[in-house]
């Protein structure tokens, strides 16, 4: 994969739960993160000593984050509502010249904030809440 901007890694939202997605905000900084624990399942038989782990077993998770501006008020309102809400709706994460994530997450984190001279910011977190889709671009 050659060098990508940065800005072409967007976050989507579904917007009404009908599968209307909508990129949520004018985002200056995105960070995807997929988790997978292990199982240890080393004995004292265990060939040389050396751990062992069972293969596709453990617990699988992804978390995302950002920062930057929202576009509009619908989105923003949109946002607001699913953090206060505690809603898991599906949420997209293109990534450019590797594919979408797609998969319910909830909001663990939003903050605001601004400067007397610039514009209101905002960062959020979120955790995955289901199974996670993966499709190739």
């Amino acid at each position: 994969m050659s060098a990508q901007a940065g800005k072409d890694l967007l976050i989507k939202l579904d917007m009404s739960g009908s599968g209307d997605f909508e990129t949520i905000a004018g985002l200056r900084a995105t960070r995807v993160n997929f988790n997978a624990e292990t199982i240890d399942v080393t004995t004292l038989e265990s060939s040389g000593g050396w751990r062992e782990l069972l293969g596709g077993a453990g617990v699988r998770s992804a978390s995302l984050s950002g920062s930057g501006i929202f576009k509009d008020e619908t989105t923003d309102e949109r946002v607001r509502q699913v953090f206060f809400d505690g809603l898991t709706p599906a949420f997209q994460v293109v990534v450019p010249d590797f594919g979408m994530i797609e998969g319910p997450f909830q909001l663990t984190s939003l903050e605001y904030a601004g400067s007397h001279d610039g514009e209101a910011t905002f960062d959020l977190s979120m955790a995955s809440a289901g199974a996670i889709a993966f499709t190739a671009l």
